[in-house]
């Protein structure tokens, strides 16, 4: 498509302001505007309806709603173009068109940016400092376009060649290649992303079965696109057995580290031998399961510190898993009483103690025993059952502990504290005074 220079479409407009077909172009401007903000709001309160619940869903359909407008703009403004044409002059549509059609490019790209960068809502300085150089961009190319000299700059580029080994490029077609490759790796995060979130709210399947398919179509969806986006620039993929044959290599002298952990995550997410919300520990790490990534797995610890363990230890290393086939997991406490005490009392009242804390099991009563005559005292021990340890063990011990200290004051139950006698034998020597000494 030619582009018209500035100083005749201008001419051209002010010759349309004395052809009736001016009111028509006027009033096509105006409804397309009208009907495409009047859609944008429609689908914004639609969907907006069942995305009240959650600030990402919120954000990704005031993103949507933001792309909406402007493209049903674009769309009404070509087809009155279209309409309009057969009987009337249409330079105000046609400066108006590109307009709109920058804004809804610049719009649906900080959409799909979005999308795929900032899918939980959180937008960073180095994306918005993106976006705004995309937008100067898009702008630039919208007033080289209207003034004309876009084929001027085109054929420069185009004239301008590169010799890379036998092959000659020109610098209009490296400009295509990268815009090409950029935009299809775009798409295929933005389907891959899309993918995910589909799989993840099908609670019919397990987990780990979802991520995995989520991991997995990413991954092809990426690899498609590169293939096609190369094959579209016109680079032969067969120089691709090449660099196969050199990460090949790599993989084997340094990167088997990294190898290892993304097929140990895999395995992992394939054996489902950990899920999302497992309370594990494995080395020095424990805490819940927070999210399981091809390399690493992020462990959340109720201290509120979260720990990134490579997927590698947890197929080499022994794993502890309290929630893997049953969260219900035994403590015990122990406490020293009185020789003197009875003590079938006591342990009946250390199980009652127990059993009044509301987190222990009421389905498997606490047990106590007593475990040994000690020094000072007997030693009981009680035992009991919970079925979140998600939530921890210490604030539930401590609540038994402090039911079982009232229990045995209000009981009069002495508990008793280490206590040592000295006791000296015979008559203590006498030093002697000297006779020198008054």
């Amino acid at each position: 498509m030619k582009q018209i220079p500035l100083s005749a479409l201008w001419n051209d407009l002010l010759g349309d302001l004395r052809d009736p077909g001016l009111m028509w172009q006027l009033g096509a401007l105006a409804l397309s505007v009208g009907l495409g903000w009047m859609l944008s709001r429609l689908v914004l309160s639609r969907l907006g309806r069942s995305a009240e619940r959650t600030a990402m869903a919120r954000f990704g359909v005031e993103s949507f709603a933001r792309v909406i407008g402007p493209l049903a703009i674009v769309l009404l403004l070509w087809l009155s173009q279209i309409v309009l044409g057969r009987w009337y002059h249409v330079n105000l549509l046609k400066v108006a068109l590109p307009i709109w059609g920058s804004l809804a490019v610049i719009r649906l790209t900080f959409y799909l940016l979005r999308r795929v960068f900032a899918r939980r809502g959180e937008i960073g300085a180095a994306m918005l400092t993106f976006e705004k150089i995309f937008q100067l961009v898009v702008w630039g190319a919208f007033a080289l376009y209207i003034t004309g000299y876009w084929d001027d700059i085109y054929r420069y580029l185009d004239s301008m060649t590169l010799h890379l080994g036998k092959n000659k490029v020109t610098a209009a077609e490296i400009l295509q290649g990268i815009v090409s490759v950029v935009v299809t790796l775009v798409l295929a995060m933005w389907a891959g992303a899309a993918l995910e979130e589909r799989l993840m709210g099908v609670d019919t399947l397990n987990s780990n079965v979802r991520v995995v398919l989520a991991r997995i179509g990413r991954a092809l969806l990426i690899v498609f696109a590169v293939l096609f986006s190369l094959n579209l620039v016109g680079i032969d993929l067969t120089v691709l057995s090449v660099f196969g044959g050199a990460l090949g290599v790599g993989l084997g002298l340094g990167l088997q580290k990294i190898a290892s952990n993304y097929v140990s995550g895999f395995i992992i997410l394939l054996d489902r031998s950990l899920q999302i919300g497992d309370m594990i520990t494995v080395d020095k790490f424990s805490g819940r399961v927070a999210r399981i990534n091809t390399r690493y797995t992020v462990l959340a610890g109720l201290d509120g510190v979260e720990s990134i363990v490579p997927n590698e230890m947890f197929v080499s290393s022994p794993v502890q898993n309290t929630t893997l086939t049953n969260k219900e997991v035994w403590i015990g406490t122990k406490v020293s009483v009185a020789y003197d005490t009875d003590l079938d009392y006591a342990l009946k009242l250390l199980e009652d103690a127990a059993a009044s804390v509301p987190r222990v099991l009421k389905s498997r009563p606490p047990g106590a025993t007593l475990l040994n005559f000690g020094a000072d005292g007997l030693e009981l021990q009680v035992g009991f059952w919970i079925g979140d340890p998600e939530n921890g063990r210490g604030g539930v011990t401590s609540d038994v502990n402090r039911a079982i200290w009232k229990a045995l004051k209000d009981h009069q139950i002495s508990v008793p504290f280490p206590q040592r006698e000295m006791r000296i034998i015979g008559q203590l020597p006498i030093p002697e005074i000297p006779h020198d000494v008054k």
